[in-house]
């Protein structure tokens, strides 16, 4: 027979060692290397090796730091070198830095952005400074009004410092000024040539038409743009490069252009806006930035910039690109997530299924789980994919000391203890934190309480289960009667419960589907952060009788 103390031990052990997180087959090897006799019985002993491992991992990291060093002081005080996780130095660092934040404002922001956040604000933390929020919304099809305020907001609640906030649509008089120089320098031209016959001659490596026509047109052509007597397609402002350029997006690249769609905040006053990549050469210099630190997916725009500074004289920043990282199956697109809120598929920008900074806290994620993910990742030029496990694992360290424990029964079945005297219960609202006090229920003799419908469905004639913190129970006949060994400190398999007077409650889980069931009543006076025992945490608002599943 399997000795379920012994694999309870090896299991916390295992979770110890690994963040609160143990392993079905790590636990079973480790069984079997103590208990070789049992080797012949290794499938079978699989389901109950998970069924200790889901209540262990279901603990929280200081209930099981807590049992281990009970058990086990040797491992806990056993002094381990940690490793301390700190971004590598800037380079070319001469005293305070200016470095910017530069998200488009087709919406919040999203867990990608955060990323950047957080590196920006970290090295202007350690060196002193500025950090500068650019709003770059020069594309007018792609703005989303709410953003305006959304994205400082999303800022503020991740607890990164914003000093200055700039936005580009207010700034086209500085465009205009610096293209003006630029075409009177020859570094630009105005073309006509519809957009198609553009792209091919620039792949051909052949000059368009336009590009050597005299000064005076350039800028006739420049001022009608900017005084909005052209149609919208009908002419852009273009950046003079090298056309045997072996890159094909560095050679005569385009700097202005009409666009069709109504800018919200410049309204009907500009008719003409900077492409990006001439916007941020300006802004970059103007706004005197000495850093800029971004994905590897902008270096061609780098190279882009860099003919602005170098026509200008000015000096270039330092540049560092950093890897790309991936988000599989994960939705990142704003125009998605705008779409799908406005055919009704998501509630708003909160909506727990999407990937937002909004939607993310949420549901229960720390500010701070954030920014040591990012800041462990480190500033490396190889990509990555983004590990949900690692994240919430962080965020796991971060919220279990603070998070109440509490009973929430999904999909409840009532049942009545046969043979119950009345019961006192007092169950801790925190294994390791006895300040925080305790829930007290009075369990009256033939009054009913309720479990899980698939605890009750897994609970085998003649089998003895704890209700966790109330009695030993044991099922004969297709009922529950109160067991005459009521030794609460044996071993054994151990379920959650709730009162009569428990409360309806929802949980909202990631994938938008929800879990229903009951709260016990202590829980209305919890909001926040808990841990619903044997099920996970949640960010709770009992008062709304909903919560928001977080992670296990």
């Amino acid at each position: 027979m399997p000795d379920k103390d012994s694999i309870l031990d090896i299991a916390l052990k295992n979770a110890f060692q690994h963040g609160g997180k143990a392993d079905p087959g790590t636990v079973l090897s480790r069984y079997l290397a103590s208990n070789p006799e049992e080797r012949k019985n290794a499938g079978s002993l699989l389901p109950l090796i998970e069924e200790i491992v889901r209540e262990v991992n279901s603990l929280g990291v200081v209930e099981i730091t807590d049992r281990v060093s009970k058990a086990h002081p040797e491992l806990v005080n056993v002094e381990k070198k940690v490793q301390e996780h700190v971004l590598p130095d800037l380079k070319d660092v001469k005293g305070k830095v200016v470095m910017r934040l530069a998200p488009s404002p087709s919406g919040p922001l999203h867990l990608g952005h955060t990323r950047m956040a957080f590196l920006n604000d970290e090295y202007v933390r350690r060196y002193g400074g500025k950090l500068i929020l650019r709003i770059e919304d020069t594309n007018p099809a792609n703005i989303e009004p709410a953003a305006y305020d959304m994205i400082p907001g999303d800022l503020e609640m991740l607890g990164v410092k914003v000093h200055e906030i700039v936005i580009q649509s207010s700034r086209l008089a500085i465009y205009y000024r610096e293209a003006e120089s630029l075409i009177k320098g020859g570094h630009m031209y105005a073309c006509t040539c519809k957009r198609e016959d553009a792209k091919r001659l620039k792949l051909e490596m052949k000059a368009c038409p336009h590009r050597e026509q005299p000064l005076e047109t350039n800028l006739d052509i420049f001022n009608s743009m900017r005084d909005g007597k052209l149609e919208p397609g009908s002419a852009s402002l273009v950046v003079r490069t090298s056309l045997d350029d072996p890159n094909p997006s560095l050679r005569d690249w385009i700097a202005f252009r009409i666009p069709a769609a109504r800018h919200p905040i410049a309204g009907d006053d500009f008719h003409l806006f900077p492409t990006m990549n001439f916007s941020v050469a300006v802004d970059d210099h103007f706004l005197g930035l000495t850093h800029v630190i971004r994905g590897r997916d902008q270096l061609n725009n780098t190279y882009r910039q860099r003919f602005i500074f170098d026509y200008n004289g000015w000096k270039v920043p330092f540049y560092f690109h950093y890897g790309m990282i991936s988000y599989p199956g994960s939705l990142l697109k704003t125009s998605l997530m705008k779409k799908g809120i406005r055919e009704g598929k998501f509630s708003g920008w909160d909506d727990v299924r999407l990937l937002t900074v909004r939607a993310l806290l949420r549901r229960g994620y720390r500010k701070e789980t954030f920014r040591k993910y990012w800041i462990d990742s480190g500033l490396r030029d190889v990509d990555a994919t983004f590990s949900w496990e690692i994240f919430n694992s962080i965020n796991k360290g971060f919220i279990d000391s603070d998070a109440r424990r509490l009973f929430f029964v999904k999909d409840p079945h009532q049942i009545t203890i046969s043979e119950a005297p009345d019961i006192e219960s007092s169950i801790p609202f925190h294994p390791s934190r006895p300040e925080l006090g305790a829930r007290r229920y009075s369990v009256k003799a033939g009054s009913s309480v309720y479990i899980t419908t698939e605890d009750w469905l897994s609970i085998s004639d003649g089998e003895t289960v704890r209700l966790k913190d109330l009695c030993n129970v044991t099922r004969v006949d297709g009922r529950l009667t109160y067991s005459k060994a009521q030794d609460l400190s044996r071993k054994g398999r151990i379920i959650h419960w709730a009162p009569e007077k428990s409360i309806g409650f929802t949980v909202v889980k990631p994938d938008g589907t929800i879990d229903s069931g009951l709260l016990e009543p202590e829980g209305m006076d919890v909001e926040g952060e808990v841990q619903m025992e044997r099920y996970g945490y949640v960010n709770s608002f009992p008062r709304e009788g909903t919560g928001y599943f977080t992670h296990r």
